[in-house]
């Protein structure tokens, strides 16, 4: 500290923040506040000391623990004022209402793409300087996205907080979950204007829209210049390059496409998923499901 005086509190918390006086001994790293040291400490001593007391998960932070517990709650008290959509985070209510402004402020100087967020353009720069800064403490894999990290993190924890409310199956990921509840419903609100498919859930039609639509393919192939507008079709494509196979766990057989490992899993699992409207009669694969119905029409 520096002893220097104010004669306002509000002048000395203003020299705190600019001056910066507590220092990590571990990193180096300057915050204004003693708060703010000791919440960043947590990151180095993994200390997590806020529970959860419906699911045990604990948490390094109070905030943290806050927003955690609107997922058992189900609480979304922010809500969109142009669509009605609510959000349980008003940071992501924030995000979300950019979607409904065309102005994107954010270039990138490289290859002239915007954005609407400082956030999205950020992310896109990594597809250029292919920098991954968030690792795996276990494996150390790494990522170029810190959501990416949280989702390959629950491959080693087999952890499955998602549960579905009809059948009580758990997924590991949200998205998964989403996916899953298609089983139970037939509802495809999701339709595209330029071919009128129809989806059941939104990011799959935006998938469809890029895949299928799209002129735009930021993602080139760096041994065959080949160009695809999904970051996922460029990662598939690169494995006709290395030979690089998905493993099964159970019985070793091996696979070019994750897709083809998860419709494999299913042979152990015995989960049939693609159910007969007409028979009720279920099977493990869509295609498998589509040559049955023949037998209806015939």
């Amino acid at each position: 500290m520096c002893s220097k005086a104010f004669p306002k509190q509000g002048d000395l918390k203003k020299h705190l923040v600019e001056e910066k006086p507590y220092t990590c001994e571990m990193c180096n790293k300057v915050f204004p506040l003693p708060g703010r040291l000791k919440k960043h400490l947590r990151t180095h001593t993994r200390e997590k000391q806020f529970a959860c007391e419906m699911c045990k998960k604990a948490f390094s932070e109070f905030g943290h623990l806050k927003r955690h517990l609107l997922i058992h709650t189900k609480e979304k008290p922010y809500a969109c004022e142009v669509c009605t959509k609510a959000f349980s985070l008003q940071a992501n209510l924030k995000a979300h209402l950019l979607t409904h402004t065309t102005e994107k402020m954010y270039a990138c100087e490289l290859c002239s793409k915007a954005f609407s967020q400082l956030g999205h353009l950020k992310s896109h720069l990594r597809t250029h300087t292919k920098e991954k800064p968030f690792s795996c403490e276990i494996c150390s894999k790494a990522f170029c996205e810190s959501h990416h990290l949280k989702k390959h993190l629950l491959t080693h924890t087999k952890e499955k907080p998602h549960v579905c409310e009809l059948c009580s199956k758990g997924f590991s990921l949200r998205q998964n979950l989403k996916s899953h509840m298609q089983t139970h419903s037939k509802e495809k609100p999701y339709a595209c204007e330029m071919c009128s498919k129809a989806f059941s859930l939104q990011e799959k039609l935006n998938v469809h829209f890029l895949r299928m639509h799209s002129k735009e393919k930021p993602y080139v192939c760096e041994v065959c210049s080949k160009a695809y507008s999904l970051l996922i079709d460029l990662k598939t494509h690169l494995r006709t390059h290395t030979k690089e196979k998905y493993i099964c766990e159970i019985c070793s057989k091996a696979f070019s496409l994750l897709g083809n490992l998860n419709k494999h899993l299913r042979t152990h699992m015995k989960e049939k998923p693609y159910v007969c409207e007409i028979c009720c009669k279920s099977f493990s694969k869509q295609r498998t499901l589509k040559t049955h119905l023949l037998w209806h029409t015939k």
